[in-house]
């Protein structure tokens, strides 16, 4: 199993580096050693000896594609929870479709990195999962999984903790199995939580007008 197709054009952050102009060498220093600490945190993943991790976070992994874990969680809110329940479950939808439009129609296609070369880094092979043909940067899997996350969480407080702990395991899984740098589910979970965050005030204030 080899990932020559996806060749890796290196972390986002010296991309970033060299498409800058030389005025701005202290800029492209910066990013070149931000690319170098994420491609340092992919290795270090990769060299983990905790072979028991394998199966069950590719199987997180395989899970979290198309957001089936968040749809999954806004069903059970839309038919067992009381009336902020919905509420919230629609919300989180919302934050999902709004996050998609965002990043994986736009700021991914744009940025169209592909992903890193699992063989070269050192992934071992029993870790592996698809290798998805889209772009790698930003991370979609976080940015979704922090929209909702972060909508829920903010009109559910008690379901803020357990919402966060799955954002934040999907992630590593994403980075484990091989499939992202940490930076691009670092930046992915940045901007999903803003887009959450910004659905569940659109979502609150409406709430009050209505009221």
């Amino acid at each position: 199993m080899r990932d020559d197709k996806f060749q890796s054009l290196g972390p986002v952050e010296e991309r970033l580096a060299d498409r800058l102009s030389g005025r701005h060498v202290h800029v492209q220093r910066a990013l070149r050693l931000l690319g170098q600490l994420d491609r340092a945190g992919y290795q270090a993943v990769a060299e983990l000896s905790t072979p028991l991790l394998d199966h069950p976070l590719r199987r997180v992994s395989d899970f979290a594609n198309l957001s089936k874990p968040w749809f999954l969680i806004a069903g059970v809110l839309a038919v067992v929870s009381a009336a902020r329940g919905p509420r919230a479950a629609v919300t989180g939808v919302v934050s999902i479709g709004l996050n998609s439009l965002l990043v994986n129609r736009s700021i991914k296609r744009a940025g169209a990195r592909r992903r890193p070369d699992r063989t070269r880094l050192g992934v071992p092979g029993n870790r592996w999962v698809r290798m998805p043909l889209s772009a790698s940067f930003p991370f979609g899997h976080s940015a979704s999984a922090a929209a909702f996350a972060v909508s829920v969480g903010r009109m559910l407080p008690g379901l803020k903790l357990p919402l966060r702990a799955a954002v934040v395991i999907v992630a590593f899984s994403r980075v484990y199995t091989g499939v992202h740098y940490p930076g691009d589910v670092i930046v992915g979970a940045a901007l999903g939580a803003i887009v959450g965050r910004a659905t569940s005030a659109v979502a609150q204030r409406l709430r009050a007008a209505g009221r």
